[in-house]
């Protein structure tokens, strides 16, 4: 075999979650037979344990990129080299059940998919309904028994197999098929357009394939858009769905960001950081006293590495809500009917640009007044009044970083197309990912501060900038996060504008999402 190949290891976020890395490396692993120019990564664990990386190539190969020529994801417009880097690095994890079993006994994702299909029988009665990304084939079940006419179940990967044995062995085999292939390509069955059950809204010749009721799919990624599966989703609406009558479940999606406290694990993060630079130290002493070769050049490359992954890579976190330090802001909201897909190429963005001003943010963090001798942590409200400084004394509040999450709405169209013409919703459902929503496997993203900005007792500090969010130059599934912040401090009660003891310099920061 003259396969080209490149295997990148690195270490994993979650000790916990190893044994799912290995099996997608050996997931990945069998491809090596069929493909001949595949290139994959191994990377920090992350929802569904897929194993893409946002480290770039060090030769700088296109040809190893996530993406097509046009930036799209592969399944879109990629040729067959970009599609099989695409299906080592995202898509293979999908095929096993290890990893399915991960979603389906995240029991707040379970009950609000299946309060909002079952929950709402009278709207899925009769209805063509496709389920994008079936998977395991559990949603495209709940469809049936809720009463759908026929549901196609589009999975991408063998899962599909699987898909098939769940549906027959539910009952459900005559109502729901199952389809293998990349949602973009795919093709109704000419059968049900023969049988009159496809039938378009639409008197537009060239929209016949708009006969779809009712798109379900669990598409959402960390912080909402990492994987960029929002990109297919888009394209099946457009391709399928009744334009005017149709429903996509989740309806409504919304990004939120907060300052957080995390003081143990971001000091961990700089001590396993410093760990490392201390470790590359010892080895290049070692090399050249014992080998007689000086590595020291190689120092700058190795910390830039070790800062990007330590020190400037988000990580996944199960806050509560005595971390937040104040309300979170909305810093992204979608309608699934009409959002596009330059929406989900990320926030703050230009159009038709990668990168663009971002979204503004100001939080304003309150210290304790001398008075004040409640030291409970969440105060009844749900946000940090301070209490735990980790032993440092002379303030009661530290900002560690931000956390980002996102919630999604199952409810009625409030577009101007649909909102007057489309069935409601008679039982809107709700799901958030959020501290106070306990466990979910999405949890939060957590971006740390590279040193920690104290909040003093009867001050307030005021956090202001920007968040954009892009993805990077090597997948279209990989998003890197910009922040540009300014942080001030002011009496506690002073009018706007007075009373500021400090104004610090702006700082930027990337992140990348691994």
């Amino acid at each position: 075999m003259t396969a080209f190949i490149r295997v990148k290891l690195a270490r994993t976020i979650h000790n916990h979650h190893r044994n799912h890395h290995y099996s997608s490396l050996l997931c990945c692993l069998s491809l090596l037979l069929t493909s001949p120019t595949l290139a994959f990564t191994t990377a920090p664990l992350h929802r569904h344990t897929s194993i893409m990386s946002s480290t770039s190539s060090a030769s700088g190969d296109a040809t190893f990129t996530n993406k097509s020529t046009s930036n799209n994801i592969p399944t879109y417009d990629g040729d067959s080299s970009a599609k099989a880097t695409d299906f080592a690095n995202y898509f293979c994890a999908y095929s096993q059940l290890y990893h399915q079993k991960q979603m389906l006994t995240d029991h707040n994702r379970m009950a609000a998919y299946h309060a909002a299909i079952c929950g709402n029988g009278d709207l899925f009665k009769d209805k063509v309904v496709m389920d994008v990304g079936t998977g395991s084939g559990i949603l495209a079940v709940w469809a049936a028994q809720a009463g759908a006419r026929r549901v196609y179940a589009v999975e991408y990967t063998d899962m599909a197999r699987h898909a098939r044995r769940v549906v027959e062995a539910n009952g459900v085999g005559h109502i729901v098929t199952v389809i293998q292939g990349a949602v973009e390509d795919i093709v109704l069955p000419t059968s049900d357009y023969e049988e009159g059950l496809l039938t378009s809204s639409n008197d537009d010749e060239s929209n016949k394939t708009q006969v779809i009721d009712i798109i379900i799919s669990e598409w959402m990624g960390y912080f909402l858009l990492r994987e960029s599966m929002l990109d297919s989703l888009v394209r099946a609406r457009d391709k399928f769905l009744k334009p005017n009558t149709g429903i996509m479940m989740p309806s409504h999606a919304t990004m939120l960001l907060a300052p957080i406290i995390d003081e143990e694990e971001r000091r961990l993060q700089h001590k396993e950081y410093a760990n490392a630079m201390e470790d590359w130290k010892e080895f290049a002493t070692t090399t050249s006293n014992v080998y007689g070769v000086d590595m020291s050049v190689l120092e700058h490359d190795f910390d830039r590495e070790q800062k990007e992954y330590y020190v400037l890579s988000s990580r996944w976190a199960e806050l509560n809500t005595r971390c937040l330090l104040a309300p979170p802001c909305v810093v992204k909201e979608l309608d699934m009917h009409v959002c596009s897909v330059e929406d989900a190429r990320g926030v703050g963005l230009a159009v038709g640009m990668e990168e663009g001003g971002g979204v503004p943010f100001e939080f304003h963090i309150e210290g304790r007044q001398s008075d004040d001798t409640d030291c409970d942590m969440n105060n009844g409200e749900g946000y940090n009044n301070g209490g735990d400084n980790n032993g440092q004394g002379g303030y009661d509040k530290i900002v560690s970083g931000f956390a980002g999450w996102f919630t999604v709405d199952f409810k009625s169209r409030t577009d101007e197309v649909g909102k007057d013409v489309a069935p409601p919703v008679p039982n809107p459902t709700y799901l958030s990912t959020g501290p106070e929503m306990g466990y979910t496997h999405w949890g939060q993203q957590v971006f740390h501060l590279p040193a920690a900005i104290p909040v003093l007792s009867g001050q307030t500090t005021t956090l202001q900038g920007t968040m954009e969010m892009m993805r990077t130059k090597e997948s279209a599934r990989l998003y890197n996060v910009r922040y540009r912040i300014t942080a001030s401090r002011k009496m506690t009660g002073s009018e706007d504008g007075q009373g500021v003891l400090m104004k610090g310099e702006p700082m930027e920061l990337v992140y990348q999402i691994p």
